[in-house]
């Protein structure tokens, strides 16, 4: 049953993605400017921009160029880019895995942040040491990335200079040392939310019946809070951290921006500006795929945490 619903996902995929590329492709056509220009300069000839647009096929109707690139997309190819002179698909694996490291530290650094305190929190319900938690998980939903990213560079940058503020660095531990904040950007926007939801999902299963006939028996808290409470609390909090990363994916052009990362995100500002559209239905079509993915995932999550749910 799994596999077969994984399949059928799959499957589901491949309209959605196109879907997103045909609304991406009919509104960047609509934004005013032409690649010609923005490419041959603003004193560009009649003559040159006609050659420019008969080149690269941007003198035909719009059905026809979506066409084209769904027929290079059947053969594996995204196209050339206009600016770069050179493959999308290269472009983008040269960039994509900073983009998905920038989402896959951020979400475990984000665990790492949510499931103790909300642990504490649960434990602690209605002390000081609750509200202080649950004061400060809501301060956090209030503060937006490019914000906690300027702070962090600020506080862990230049004030005490611990960490790398731009680029991608250099090597394995480079790439660990120049990821650490925009990852902890990533991670403090997601944490507050998951925190609560963890939290109140924890409250409501350690005071649940089963919970309380396992502590009659004599099991430790440790035990119960472990085996008991977490286990069920899990499936909430897997659906919102998946939720959010899907939100995310597109979060990371703002922080790879704050942090001049070199992913997909600030590949995708640069082409919208210089009017690139194979890179921007590219990079769309990539995009559109990691949230599907992101989110198949948090089902198969949710449905192997509880046997009750049937996919």
């Amino acid at each position: 049953m799994l596999l077969r619903y994984v399949t059928r996902r799959l499957l589901l995929m491949v309209p959605v993605a196109l879907g997103v590329t045909l609304l991406v492709f009919l509104s960047i056509h609509m934004v005013p400017g032409s690649p010609a220009y923005t490419f041959l300069g603003p004193h560009a000839t009649k003559n040159s921009v006609a050659a420019f647009n008969g080149e690269w096929g941007l003198d035909r109707p719009l059905p026809v160029q979506y066409w084209l690139f769904l027929d290079r997309l059947v053969h594996g190819n995204l196209g050339e880019s206009l600016f770069y002179q050179s493959s999308v698909t290269s472009l983008i694996s040269s960039r994509i895995p900073v983009t998905l490291s920038l989402l896959i530290g951020g979400a475990v650094l984000s665990v790492i942040i949510a499931v103790p305190l909300a642990a504490w929190a649960a434990v602690k319900s209605g002390k000081l040491t609750d509200q202080l938690i649950r004061f400060f998980s809501t301060a956090g939903l209030g503060m937006p990335s490019f914000w906690i990213g300027t702070t962090l560079i600020i506080l862990f940058g230049l004030t005490f200079p611990l960490f790398p503020v731009g680029g991608y660095g250099n090597g394995f531990w480079g790439h660990v040392d120049s990821m650490f904040l925009p990852c902890l950007t990533i991670a403090i926007s997601i944490a507050p939310m998951l925190l609560r939801s963890l939290r109140t999902s924890l409250i409501d299963a350690l005071g649940s019946d089963y919970v309380a006939f396992a502590r009659a028996k004599g099991t430790s808290a440790r035990t119960v809070l472990m085996r008991y409470g977490f286990r069920n609390a899990a499936i909430s909090a897997v659906s919102v951290l998946g939720i959010n990363i899907g939100f995310l994916v597109g979060g990371t052009v703002i922080i790879e921006t704050v942090f001049a990362l070199p992913g997909l995100g600030q590949l995708m500002i640069a082409s919208i500006l210089d009017r690139d559209f194979p890179i921007v239905q590219g990079i769309t079509l990539i995009f559109s795929v990691v949230v599907i993915l992101v989110y198949l995932l948090t089902d198969v999550a949710y449905a192997l945490l509880d046997p009750r749910v049937r996919l």
